[in-house]
């Protein structure tokens, strides 16, 4: 293992290492004028979403919310007090509520619900059960699911994804198999089983339950294995947020432009969701746009993998991290290098927050809006004071040219689940969030 001068700047890794919380700008980021070509893999995304909501309201009825897989783009001007920004910012901030999105309730019902539609489309379309550009409620009749049964969909997961294609894949009549980490939330493991979805717990971290995902698939030619490190089609159905983002901000008067920037802070893990994101909204709004990335400070990896440089893949062990944190959907200890090498003319930065930090941003969101949320849905909001209120975000925003244009700003502060929380579980965060925060 190579040491931290090996690896990173000696002041960055040394502040790592401590656990300090900080925020990282990414030298690389392209300093391009112009927006370039929406990638075609986001509109074929997009378009499948579309194909499949009947498919959606017919296999979860009672959950579906007409099979639009989209949350809402909320005013939160109560959170935007309790976060003390009021004073910071002069721009409009908003919550991208994706703790809420229907059915599976977490960002990841993006790119799981995504792959597993386009898994399924493309057998049904190699047994010739239907045609290209097709309705996808087709997936629900028996022939379909009679080819679904004797196949199997796996995934590796620290829960999120897990629950998303799970989900999906059980109620389209296929084997699904989830490996979940050693740090996976009971609550999540159960609510798979209720779905009919077999769990194989691990002892061993996030990476541990993927590689083991991979193994077992390897020796089944009839199992496909979503690979949350290494899948372009994961990427695009996160990246297809972006359109329907770019509606929201229009409809609410703050489409994106050089008067107007945007600044969108979402929790990483592995990388696959906000880096979808972030490459979708870099398509449509360019230099216009600037995308931070939040992780634990137990677990940086992609600041850690993009300031080591893509050309290796590094972990956050490497640094002496040990990964341990409450935020199970970002206890991810190597980032996808497919979303790192992505990122690297896209993403403005990284911040990294102290579990604390993001309890006590739950406890804000329920105090303050009654949005149910788990910690690690609450990892992006400090990114505000970050961008105002540090010398790393002054520098950012001058070498940007942004000063003049920031009364105009617009601030996406991206929640990732929540909404599935049975209650005792969001009540013992709450708990513990008002614990912490008493004197």
């Amino acid at each position: 293992m190579k040491g931290e001068a090996d690896l990173l700047p000696p002041a960055l890794a040394a502040a790592l290492s401590a656990r300090a919380p900080l925020l990282w700008l990414n030298p690389e980021r392209s300093q391009r004028t112009s927006t370039t070509p929406e990638d075609a893999g986001i509109a074929e995304a997009a378009g499948r979403f579309t194909r499949s909501q009947h498919l959606l309201v017919r296999l979860f009825p009672d959950r579906a919310e007409g099979g639009i897989i989209d949350s809402p783009l909320l005013r939160v001007p109560r959170l935007q007090q309790a976060l003390g920004i009021d004073g910071l910012l002069d721009g409009q901030v908003f919550l991208k509520a994706d703790h809420a999105l229907p059915i599976a309730g977490s960002v990841k019902a993006r790119g799981g619900f995504h792959e597993v539609l386009a898994h399924a489309e493309a057998l049904v379309l190699e047994h010739r059960l239907c045609e290209a550009g097709a309705d996808l409620e087709l997936l629900a009749l028996p022939k379909a699911r009679k080819l679904f049964a004797s196949r199997t969909i796996a995934v590796g997961s620290t829960g999120n994804l897990g629950l998303s294609i799970g989900m999906l894949a059980s109620a389209l009549g296929f084997k699904a198999v989830v490996h979940m980490s050693g740090d996976a939330k009971a609550w999540k493991k159960d609510a798979l089983r209720r779905c009919s979805v077999r769990v194989v717990e691990h002892s061993g971290d996030y990476a541990s339950a993927v590689e083991a995902g991979r193994h077992e698939c390897r020796a089944d030619p009839n199992a496909y294995f979503v690979d949350d490190e290494n899948s372009p089609l994961l990427f695009m159905g996160y990246a297809a947020a972006a359109r329907q983002l770019a509606v929201q901000l229009a409809a609410a008067g703050r489409t994106p432009s050089a008067e107007r920037p945007l600044f969108v802070y979402i929790p990483c893990g592995v990388g696959g969701a906000p880096g979808g994101i972030a490459f979708g909204l870099d398509r449509l709004f360019g230099p216009h746009v600037h995308c931070f990335f939040a992780e634990p400070v137990a677990s940086p990896c992609m600041l850690v993998q993009m300031a080591a440089g893509t050309d290796r893949p590094v972990s956050v062990y490497d640094i002496g991290l040990d990964n341990r944190t409450e935020a199970d959907g970002l206890a991810v200890p190597r980032a996808s290098m497919l979303v790192a090498s992505a990122m690297k003319p896209v993403l403005a930065g990284v911040f990294t927050v102290t579990d604390e930090q993001m309890f006590d941003g739950v406890l804000q969101a329920w105090d303050a809006e009654r949005l149910k949320i788990e910690p690690s849905a609450a990892a992006g909001f400090g990114g505000p004071r970050w961008i105002r209120n540090s010398e790393h975000g002054a520098r950012y925003v001058e070498s940007a040219g942004l000063e003049p244009s920031m009364p105009a700003s617009s601030h996406v502060l991206w929640t990732t689940g929540g909404a599935q929380l049975p209650g005792e579980e969001h009540r013992g965060f709450v708990s513990r969030a008002r614990s912490l925060s008493s004197p």
